[in-house]
């Protein structure tokens, strides 16, 4: 089950990443944060704002996805 939830109330600032392939300049990043069981993800220009908690096997797959060139980058 996917949910939302205020990103603050997750994790601590610490907790919270980029992914090493992300370079930040146009501020269209996503932070992520490992939570046990669950994985938040966060938009990284509002750090106070709304999460979505996916279960780590959730997370997995769809990063497993991404790695092998299942989605297209948008035109």
């Amino acid at each position: 089950m996917n949910r939302i939830r205020k990103s603050t109330d997750l994790a601590p600032e610490e907790a919270w990443f980029k992914s090493s392939y992300s370079s930040g300049s146009e501020g269209n990043c996503v932070e992520a944060a490992d939570l046990e069981a669950e994985v938040g993800v966060r938009d990284s220009k509002d750090k106070a704002g709304p999460a979505l908690v996916f279960p780590k096997s959730s997370w997995s797959a769809f990063v497993t996805s991404v790695r092998a060139g299942e989605f297209s980058p948008r035109a």
